[in-house]
């Protein structure tokens, strides 16, 4: 039995060549024939009595497979220097005991003595059943009051249908980064599935999968981030013994910038043969543009959204939350400072997530012509219909009055594209156009950059500085001229 002092010892697995019970501290090799420990056998371990559970329970620190005997004796004089941080003090002893003995049990290395006055000195005892990943992962999100509402939304979508499933009955300490990676090779086998159902000849089958998703890259890299930022709250915490976020230790392919491709007329040339859409996020040129534009005037009510749209590259909820009180059309600017979110298909009316999305956008004098006729035209049905006109504030309306749902102007900008003739892009296809129209067209990036509500100027030129083609011959042939010799 070991004393209060601790002890440390060597041993080896050698078993009685008749009895066949381990050896242990008794094999003859463990010393040379001069008493000296013999390097080449056995290994060292450490053992120490601790305080008692707060249940009254003996319990003692053990920990071997140590290569050298100073090595467990370091060992073992760092866990009494842990236990003399309490001094008297017998509820900080039980305490500073577990967490020495959650260590040893998970197998990581002795707290830091650091860690150790850090964790006592916040009062905080660490808790007495080590929670599940599930029970963590809820703890964790209804600990977030102030997330933006899609946010909220897209992280509980992550628990509930991703990381709770496959790794919730994890232990909080024991969740190691091969078990992450496995939950993503399982969702890529479901991905499979899914698409093998889908091709089914068998009508069956392809029901059985109808309305599922195939969860793409970019959302495997957004699950990792969720659990990455409650694990990295979970190391932060005193009272859980978790020291190695593991979602960080978790490899997945590296998800490279989407960029958009313009729909040049060799690209829609094959997309009329075979039908695929050639890239995820595809832009019109500036004539289809022109094209869809010209065709939307037919929709009086919802072409100043789509012109708007276009034009400044205002996102979908930004256009349809846009209050008439933040438009101002003597000065030509408007103020982003609400946008409306989806969850399912109810709205929420929310401030843009990031500082950068709250922004002034300054408006062409062909907008602000637009929007001076939009309002005129707004303000003679408001007339008409007296008092059963809602007074929503909003600057895009329907007939009625009543504010646009989001779903219901992507499924008109759809209907619209297809009327016109024009190869398919989403409705955020026209924000991604604006940038890059704005950019072609000699704007400063900066400013393009603020407009669009960007973090960074990086982003903005990155993603949409050569999406025209013509854009880049044009350059291409510039650089060309610098080289051509003088004619005489």
């Amino acid at each position: 039995m070991a004393s209060h002092d601790g002890s440390v010892f060597k041993r080896c697995g050698c078993r009685h060549p008749d009895t066949g019970k381990p050896l242990g501290a008794r094999c003859a090799r463990l010393r040379r024939e001069d008493g000296a420990w013999n390097p080449r056998h056995g290994e060292w371990a450490f053992q120490i009595e601790l305080p008692r559970t707060t249940g009254g329970k003996r319990r003692q620190a053990r920990r071997g497979g140590l290569a050298a005997q100073d090595r467990a004796q370091d060992q073992l004089d760092h866990v009494k220097t842990l236990l003399g941080l309490a001094e008297d003090e017998a509820e900080v002893k039980a305490q500073i005991a577990d967490l020495i003995q959650q260590a040893l049990k998970a197998r990581r290395p002795l707290p830091e003595t650091v860690e150790v006055k850090r964790r006592i000195g916040t009062g905080i005892r660490t808790r007495e059943r080590i929670p599940t990943l599930a029970e963590w992962l809820t703890e964790w999100l209804q600990g977030k009051p102030d997330l933006a509402v899609k946010t909220r939304a897209s992280y509980a979508g992550h628990l509930r249908n991703h990381l709770i499933p496959h790794l919730g009955r994890v232990r909080l300490d024991r969740l190691t980064p091969w078990q992450v990676e496995a939950m993503f090779t399982a969702i890529e086998e479901t991905n499979q599935r899914i698409l093998e159902c889908r091709d089914s000849h068998d009508a069956k089958v392809r029901a059985s999968v109808r309305g599922r998703r195939v969860i793409s890259l970019s959302t495997k890299h957004r699950i990792r981030a969720t659990l990455r930022s409650a694990l990295s709250e979970a190391v932060r915490r005193p009272d859980l013994p978790v020291a190695v976020n593991a979602a960080s230790h978790a490899r997945l392919p590296s998800c490279p910038r989407t960029r958009p491709l313009v729909w040049t007329a060799e690209r829609v040339r094959q997309w009329q043969v075979d039908g695929v859409v050639p890239g995820e996020v595809m832009v019109w040129t500036p004539a289809q543009t022109i094209t869809f534009l010209t065709h939307a005037r037919r929709y009086r009510w919802l072409f100043p959204l789509l012109h708007l749209i276009a034009v400044k590259g205002l996102r979908r909820g930004e256009a349809v939350g846009l209050p008439w009180a933040n438009t101002r059309l003597v000065d030509g600017q408007i103020d982003i400072r609400t946008q409306v979110v989806t969850l399912g298909w109810k709205t929420v009316t929310t401030i843009p997530k990031s500082a950068a999305g709250q922004r002034t956008i300054t408006l062409d004098k062909d907008t602000v012509a637009v929007l001076r006729s939009w309002k005129r035209e707004q303000n003679r049905a408001r007339l008409q219909a007296g008092p059963h006109w809602p007074d929503t504030g909003l600057v895009f309306t329907r007939s009625d009055g009543t504010a646009w749902h989001p779903g219901e102007v992507t499924r008109w900008f759809n209907r619209i594209a297809r009327a016109a003739g024009l190869p398919p892009i989403h409705l955020h296809g026209l924000r991604h156009g604006a940038a890059s129209l704005a950019l072609a067209a000699g704007a400063d990036v900066k400013v393009v950059s603020t407009e669009l509500g960007h973090a960074t100027t990086h982003f903005t030129q990155d993603t949409y500085q050569t999406v025209f083609p013509e854009v880049a011959k044009a350059a291409a042939e510039a650089t060309a001229a610098l080289l051509r010799p003088a004619r005489g």
